[in-house]
């Protein structure tokens, strides 16, 4: 059972960073926002904290062990017929080999190539705030 409230869905993403460049993700043509590029992560469960949502769902989704870093501000978008909130944290990648287990694709965008994909609308507020670090 997922944390959805009034159709308010509560989400942790993973800014995974190596390199100097970011990992994103494009969701499989099956997912709702199909092949839009999103932040890896999910749905937090009742109970669960933003940090371990994230271990789990990248296990679940990517095979990775990732350490959760720093917290960025969390955001909020109303699509027509939901509504997301994101908590977004840095993240690095401990263990494991990027396996896709639900997504379409991967990229590594270094900085300036951040706003090239055809992101979900919920992430483009975590684009800035990275911008805005960078």
């Amino acid at each position: 059972m997922s944390h959805v409230v009034n159709n308010h869905i509560k989400v942790a993403c993973a800014i995974i960073e190596r390199d100097g460049l970011v990992l994103a993700a494009q969701r499989s043509a099956g997912m709702s926002l199909p092949l839009k590029w999103e932040f890896p992560g999910g749905k937090l469960e009742p109970g669960e904290t933003a940090e371990q949502c994230l271990r789990r769902e990248l296990v679940e989704e990517m095979g990775v062990q990732v350490r959760v870093g720093e917290a960025l501000p969390s955001t909020t978008h109303n699509y027509q017929t939901f509504t997301v909130t994101l908590f977004p944290f840095v993240c690095t990648i401990e263990s494991g080999e990027i396996v896709l287990h639900e997504h379409a694709a991967i990229a590594w965008l270094a900085p300036e190539e951040l706003l090239t994909p055809d992101w979900a609308e919920a992430d483009l507020p975590v684009i800035e705030l990275l911008l805005q670090r960078s």
